[in-house]
């Protein structure tokens, strides 16, 4: 009821109607959560054979594919105010952040893309160039995302303004690899009472490191599992 009282409207001034749809809120979220923790690689035969068929009794009001792709949109900020309230963790003092790229098409396509066009971005990682964004992901030691921000792929792991979301949340230490080392991002971080822990690059001087944070660099493994994860098993790509 409160989002509802406080939806924005089209600009271009043309009427559009909100026709009721026959599927609740939940019953969209539910459909669109439970295809992410499934074994089905396609979403419109996992709609047409698992849920108006298998599921048939769960949801006996599920409209037709094409209908149900025109609703998805509706339930984005619920979706956003379900991740905030009831799936972040919380901070307990040692953090791991990372990045991964999420392409939107293959490299050779990205010219002739429609996609996300004027949105997506070319940027470079680890594995190589890519078409579309990055995912910035902050999590604690027992492997819970505490959040998350997506930008365009060409958007440095380094900026600050991507820790400016990311660390609302966060106190203590945050482990990274070696594509955060900056100084300046150190500065803006410990200013926020949080410690940035790197490791050091082949041509950088040897320093001291206490050897807790030797150890805790090691368990960075939790959030490149979390990054496998999203890709491997819930398809975010």
């Amino acid at each position: 009821a409160e989002n509802a009282g406080n939806l924005l409207e089209d600009n271009s001034g043309v009427k559009r109607r909100r026709r009721a749809a026959s599927l609740s809120d939940s019953e969209i979220m539910t459909i669109l959560l439970y295809f992410h923790f499934g074994t089905f690689r396609n979403f419109k035969h996992y709609y047409l054979f698992f849920i108006k068929g298998t599921m048939k009794s769960y949801f006996p009001k599920a409209v037709s594919y094409n209908r149900f792709v025109e609703l998805e949109s509706r339930v984005f900020f619920q979706l956003m105010f379900f991740l905030n309230l009831g799936a972040f963790g919380r901070c307990t003092g040692i953090t791991f952040v990372d990045s991964t790229m999420i392409p939107v098409c293959h490299n050779l396509r990205r010219y002739a893309n429609k996609v996300f066009k004027g949105i997506a971005t070319d940027g470079k990682g680890t594995m190589g160039w890519c078409h579309g964004f990055k995912l910035h992901l902050a999590c604690n030691d027992r492997g819970e995302i505490i959040a998350f921000v997506l930008t365009g792929a060409n958007v440095s792991d380094k900026d600050p303004n991507v820790f400016k979301v990311l660390a609302k949340r966060l106190y203590g230490k945050l482990f990274a690899d070696k594509g955060y080392i900056s100084q300046k991002l150190f500065d803006f971080l410990f200013e926020d009472g949080i410690q940035l822990v790197t490791g050091l690059r082949v041509n950088m001087k040897n320093k001291l490191m206490p050897f807790y944070d030797r150890m805790m660099l090691r368990k960075r493994y939790i959030i490149e599992t979390i990054n496998d994860m999203l890709k491997n098993t819930a398809q975010i790509v």
